[in-house]
């Protein structure tokens, strides 16, 4: 072990890197922002650091353990706070868009753009000529990150210490242990928590590795979960919830109570294959109780309220909004021009949808909404809105393309 880390040293200092006089480093407490802090000095000659940390929802207890870390690293963070910024500016879009990108609520991925122009902006104001980050060479971070940076800091240099030094996870955790840094990891790979999601070991999991029960921390495993079902009501305006069980709310508490009641019932678990950036898979860990709530019931009122042609439309919109938040590009022109058009359709996404939460399940109850299309005097079987023999003359002339195919086929076939 000690030849491992001896080598690793030397791997260090063998290794060219561009150098800095000050630095702002985006710093998490984590075990990559928290090697950048030691090697900023030690390797990058940084004169000046500047830790900055970003408070995007991911609790009071980590953002303590982050501060209380900082201190072992001879670091005093600059916290800068912008959950209610996170749900007003960025989470409410996500809902809004039914965000998922193959099934993930792309919460990391909104989250490190939003960081990134927060120290980017900091970066230029404290003087800086660079700005340091933890990503990985294989990872989706560092595209995110890079792209921010450049939008709003182009002239600042971009450090990244684990690709520059090529290092695996091993690799990190022994030269941690050799400079003294604390690890404090769950898993291998560590895990990024905000408001609306949690990821686990991003990039690290094997292909049938099981996960321990104590892993989660909203979701409870099947035997935990509770035994009886759990009513929930959500009042939405203009496509944003608004109210939890007739009680207005900020969206951020609405998120935060329906993270314990629906984990509480084993919901939100995500375990899937993700294609990358790169275009590369990895199985992806998450649990997201909050948003597979918020997402199914504003999907549902959706479908309740707007027409078919906007939904039909929209759902295209949806999955290309996702596909570039998750590629670094929340603040492209395309994505403004998607959001501009997601606004428009969410004015009569307003109501009130009530569903029962029970064994990993959500089942939909009752929907109320002045803005509803669903009228079953007209459409019901059982009303006599309109003379059906009306629909005889319709019905065949749009069948007709269908008779003009029969016959080409008949023709051909002879």
């Amino acid at each position: 072990m000690l030849a491992l880390k001896s080598k690793l040293l030397e791997k260090i200092d063998a290794t060219p890197v561009k150098t800095a006089k000050k630095v702002a480093l985006a710093y998490s407490g984590g075990l990559d922002s928290s090697l950048c802090a030691v090697l900023a000095k030690e390797k990058y000659q940084v004169q000046e650091l500047f830790a900055i940390t970003v408070d995007v929802g991911q609790g009071q207890d980590e953002m303590d353990a982050a501060i209380q870390k900082a201190k072992v690293l001879g670091i005093t963070p600059i916290v800068i706070d912008v959950k209610q910024e996170f749900a007003d500016l960025w989470l409410s879009k996500a809902i809004q868009a039914n965000s998922s990108y193959e099934g993930y609520p792309v919460s990391t991925s909104m989250t490190r753009q939003l960081i990134a122009s927060k120290i980017a902006l900091l970066a230029l104001k404290l003087g800086c000529d660079a700005i340091m980050e933890g990503s990985s060479g294989k990872g989706n971070d560092q595209y995110r990150m890079h792209n921010v940076f450049k939008l709003f800091a182009p002239q600042l240099d971009v450090l990244v210490p684990v690709r520059d030094f090529d290092l695996t996870r091993g690799e990190e955790e022994e030269l941690s242990k050799e400079l003294g840094i604390p690890i404090t990891e769950v898993m291998q790979g560590g895990d990024d928590k905000t408001l609306w999601c949690r990821s686990l070991a991003s990039g690290a999991v094997g292909l049938n590795q099981p996960i321990p029960d104590h892993a989660w921390l909203w979701l409870k495993p099947p035997s935990q979960t509770s035994s009886m079902p759990t009513q929930v009501s959500v009042k939405f305006d203009g496509g944003v919830p608004v109210a939890l069980d007739g009680t207005e709310m900020s969206l951020p508490e609405i998120v935060s109570k329906l993270n314990v009641i629906a984990g509480s019932h084993g919901i939100g678990k995500i375990d899937i294959f993700e294609d990358g950036i790169m275009g590369l898979k990895s199985r992806e860990l998450y649990e997201a109780p909050a948003a597979a709530v918020l997402l199914k019931l504003h999907h549902d009122l959706e479908q309740f309220t707007l027409t078919k042609e906007e939904l039909d439309f929209k759902a295209g919109v949806d999955q290309k909004w996702a596909y570039l938040v998750y590629h670094g590009a929340w603040f492209s022109p395309l994505k403004d021009a998607l959001d501009a058009f997601i606004q428009t359709t969410q004015a009569n996404v307003s109501g009130t949808v009530t569903a029962k939460l029970f064994h990993g399940t959500i089942d939909l109850e009752s929907r109320q909404s002045d803005h509803s299309l669903f009228f079953p005097e007209i459409r019901g079987l059982q009303s006599r809105s309109f003379n059906q023999q009306l629909c005889g003359p319709a019905a065949q002339i749009g069948g007709l393309p269908w008779e003009v195919l029969a016959r080409r086929m008949s023709k051909v076939a002879h």
